[in-house]
């Protein structure tokens, strides 16, 4: 497996920027919920329960409406505004509001919000 890219400000606008590759998006978020892959299958002992239940193995949040909605869903509520407030990021245009696109933003967005609650312990 590839090493992944530190959780910097320059990672995160490569996500909304559409200049890191869907995998390695993907693989960031699973790594960050607690997934990880040995060589027998996926490790879920360190992931909430929650996910655990629907995704046994992480999901491909590119392609998944329903495991964005969760993703969204699991950022609490004082760091939903994060890509506007850490970032400065003012959103993508009408023309670029596409599923893959508006997940990433949200993978972002829950990035941020875990790398907050990390600096806040």
């Amino acid at each position: 497996m590839t090493t992944l890219p530190d959780l910097t400000n320059d990672t995160l606008w490569a996500i909304l920027n559409n200049e890191l590759d869907d995998d390695t998006v993907n693989r960031l978020v699973w790594h960050y919920l607690g997934y990880r892959q040995t060589e027998e299958g996926w490790d879920t002992a360190a992931v909430d329960p929650a996910w655990v239940e629907k995704y046994p193995e992480p999901p491909n949040f590119i392609e998944s409406r329903p495991a964005t909605v969760q993703l969204t869903r699991s950022i609490p509520a004082e760091y939903k505004q994060l890509l506007k407030e850490e970032l400065g990021f003012k959103g993508y245009t009408i023309d670029q509001l596409v599923p893959r696109l508006t997940r990433r933003a949200t993978m972002t967005n829950w990035l941020l919000a875990y790398r907050a609650q990390q600096n806040a312990d």
